[in-house]
């Protein structure tokens, strides 16, 4: 079985950063992509950012300049730096991986940014 376990979340000001971390455990080979969501209060979960096992990354337009995601393939365990946070990134964040056929998700680690 695979789990996944957020840590880093936070209450910051604007303009603040936070590093969110997702370790994934359990029978696992090898992960190919592993993302980071967000889900803000009232609104759908969203991609935020993904990387390849190789380190090819794309980024929703909200985090393309602020945040960078990356990951160590012998942990598996995926990073999210965030930088210059805003109020509106305000949401519960989620790490995700699809292994086998299968999407596992985290519980997520809630990140508050106040004005």
């Amino acid at each position: 079985q695979v789990q996944l376990v957020e840590s880093g979340g936070g209450s910051v000001q604007a303009g603040g950063s936070l590093r969110l971390s997702c370790a994934a455990s359990g029978r696992i080979f090898r992960i190919n992509t592993m993302y980071w969501y967000r889900q803000a209060p009232g609104k759908q979960r969203e991609l935020v950012a993904g990387i390849t096992s190789g380190g090819s990354t794309n980024y929703a337009d909200s985090a393309k300049g602020r945040f960078i995601i990356s990951r160590d393939n012998a942990k598996n365990t995926v990073y999210l730096q965030m930088d210059s946070l805003k109020p509106e990134d305000t949401a519960v964040y989620y790490c995700k991986i699809a292994y086998i056929g299968m999407d596992y998700w985290g519980k997520g680690t809630l990140v508050t940014v106040s004005s």
